[in-house]
């Protein structure tokens, strides 16, 4: 699937709420989602994530990640489902389908794919990654198949990443500044996920205002 593809009456099974994001995904650009690193250089390894979405017990929700501690990047970060590109995927959208029925047990059958947003720098690691929307009709409770990559599942209300209350700006030892949610979990979610989710939060009409100059240093998790 391309950026501009959707399968004929997609949209149409789409809860409304989620319509203006799928429209909004075949025109946002890169830089709108990731203005310091909106492009990845030619060497950046293939990646991608699936931000899934669902209508929860609590509302609209969106599929995150408590990364195990013992990785090698990220470790201990709140992410998106998702991982590097193997050679027997067809494309972004069946590694995101493929790394989160491995890391938390999505079918991916279950999964509509209604977007795919451009690929995105993170530096730390090198990975272009690609953002695939998802919406998940029957959800159910979720638990780490592959504790080696996931500790935790969180299925995270979108009324919670909204509240102004639970929003921040982080700052991480280098000096690099950011938009942070406060999750509950120990460590915020910030980061290149926070960065994404904040931009499109924004971009759609979802965000509320809140004070960016309340500042917060990262937790020391060693």
């Amino acid at each position: 699937m391309t950026r501009t593809e959707l399968s004929d009456g997609l949209t149409e099974r789409l809860p409304q709420w989620l319509v203006p994001l799928a429209e909004l995904a075949s025109s946002v650009r890169a830089e709108q989602l990731a203005p310091r690193f909106p492009h990845p250089p030619d060497d950046a390894r293939p990646a991608a994530v699936l931000i899934c979405f669902a209508d929860g017990s609590q509302g609209p929700e969106v599929l995150l990640t408590e990364r195990a501690p013992t990785l090698r990047n990220h470790a201990g970060q709140i992410s998106f489902p998702g991982g590097a590109s193997d050679v027997e995927d067809d494309d972004a959208v069946a590694t995101a389908l493929r790394e989160t029925e491995e890391e938390v047990g999505l079918e991916r059958a279950s999964v509509d794919v209604f977007g795919v947003l451009p690929r995105l720098w993170l530096p730390p690691s090198n990975f272009g990654v690609t953002p695939v929307l998802g919406h998940w009709s029957t959800p159910r409770r979720l638990k780490p198949r592959s504790p080696d990559e996931v500790r935790t599942v969180i299925q995270q209300p979108l009324r919670l990443l909204t509240d102004p209350a639970r929003r921040f700006t982080v700052v991480h030892p280098s000096g690099w500044r950011g938009p942070a949610f406060d999750i509950g979990t120990e460590m915020p979610l910030w980061g290149f996920t926070a960065g994404v989710l904040s931009r499109l939060l924004d971009r759609v009409g979802w965000a509320e205002p809140w004070d960016e100059d309340v500042v917060r240093d990262l937790p020391d998790l060693t």
